[in-house]
């Protein structure tokens, strides 16, 4: 089993920068990718930037070049690095972890881009 705790999210001014936390507890070694999701009012819910254990990555085409997916050296805290960003990306930010074959998903963090 593990647990995902999130952080990092609030309210920011298109342009600007956030970055995001997720740091994972319990059965690590079990995880062999985690990433991050968003969901906007209204809409589903959507891979925004996932990485491997190996530290393979892979983007939403819709942040590419603004957004940035990284791990920490102890493999258990993930980091999504957000800039140049638009009211577009406003949403809930979700962590999932793939743990052998069973998605675990984090709490969600609030991410508003508004003037």
């Amino acid at each position: 089993q593990v647990r995902l705790v999130e952080s990092g999210g609030g309210l920011v001014q298109p342009g600007g920068s956030l970055r995001l936390s997720c740091a994972a507890s319990g059965s690590i070694l079990g995880i062999s990718n985690m990433g991050w999701y968003r969901q906007a009012p209204g809409k589903q819910r959507e891979l925004v930037a996932a990485i491997t254990r190996g530290g393979s990555t892979n983007y939403a085409d819709s942040v590419k070049g603004r957004f940035t997916i990284s791990s920490g050296s102890a493999k258990n805290i993930i980091y999504l690095q957000m800039n140049s960003l638009k009211p577009e990306d406003t949403a809930v930010y979700y962590c999932k972890a793939f743990w052998y074959d069973q998605d675990f998903w984090g709490q969600g963090t609030q991410v508003t881009v508004s003037s």
